[in-house]
């Protein structure tokens, strides 16, 4: 890199790169928003809308038909809802008031972003609605069992602190601050101290019990996903080879036969050919055509 390349001599452009006006993320020195976080944001704020547009009962949290809730939360009871699949990925996109959504949408954005910007989009995605939908999963099992009280389930707090627990293990010095504590706090430490108190609440059966099973679902798939892609890697890599290894053991064995059937063609005629060896000529010609079919 020349001198003249270094981001400290290059000449600044006084609104952005494109000589347009700065977005919103870099005029507040925030983390510029990644494409799924953006669409993610945009998608659990008109949902949220339509909540307030049909609510539930403000007194006795009812279900009613009219509601979002009564159609996309998760339950576990009765079994007729719990077995509805599509819950498990709609809940999450529920929210319970103004701050739980703010609260969520606050963690997705900070922590999402660096996420989403080393695996890509469409891995991130599925990442965070796979965290999301376990700890749904966890939570509809232990209400449908008995284990916790039955109600039902919102918010996408499952998807994010899976996604917070990534990022404890991937970003581990990272630093977060904490209202109103005024120093930041280590990711790893925070993920540490929040696990405890979500186990000791959920033997506890205190408050949002259920919602904590939920929280703890997504976080330890956040880790296991974290942690295991190394090692699944590696053994998709081996699996990989293996077949690679096998298949060309099997074409050498084929072009082998082949060469013997051609000699033995030059030497005696095609009338000295037996049924099998006509076969393997047969499947060498059909590997053949195919093979040139693909370019």
């Amino acid at each position: 890199m020349g001198f003249q390349d270094r981001y400290y001599n290059q000449q600044q452009q006084p609104f952005g790169p494109g000589g347009g006006r700065p977005g919103m993320t870099q005029m507040f020195g925030l983390p510029p928003m990644s494409p799924v976080i953006k669409y993610l944001l945009i998608a659990n704020g008109v949902i949220y809308v339509l909540q307030m547009i049909f609510p539930v009962d403000p007194f006795t949290f009812a279900q009613q038909p009219r509601t979002l809730e009564y159609w996309f939360a998760a339950v576990g009871y009765p079994w007729t809802k719990a077995l509805q699949i599509w819950r498990l990925l709609s809940f999450q996109f529920l929210h319970g008031g103004f701050w739980h959504l703010f609260g969520n949408m606050l963690g997705l954005y900070f922590f999402g972003s660096a996420l989403e910007r080393i695996w890509g989009s469409k891995k991130f995605l599925v990442f965070y609605l796979s965290c999301g939908a376990l700890g749904g999963l966890l939570y509809v099992l232990a209400s449908a069992t008995g284990i916790m009280e039955a109600r039902y389930l919102i918010g996408a707090s499952g998807g994010v602190l899976g996604i917070m627990a990534a990022c404890a293990v991937l970003f581990p010095q990272m630093k977060v601050f904490i209202f109103p504590i005024p120093l930041p706090i280590p990711i790893r430490v925070l993920i540490f101290f929040i696990t405890i108190g979500f186990v000791i609440n959920v033997f506890r059966q205190g408050p949002n019990a259920g919602g904590d099973v939920c929280h703890l679902g997504g976080m330890a798939l956040g880790f296991v996903w974290v942690m295991s892609r190394g090692r699944f890697g590696q053994i998709w890599l081996k699996l990989q080879n293996g077949s690679y290894k096998r298949k060309m053991e099997q074409q050498q064995k084929l072009q082998y036969e082949v060469d013997r059937i051609l000699a033995k063609v030059h030497e005696q005629g095609v009338q000295s050919l037996t049924r099998k060896e006509k076969q393997i000529l047969q499947q060498a010609t059909e590997q053949q055509k195919n093979h040139m079919s693909g370019f």
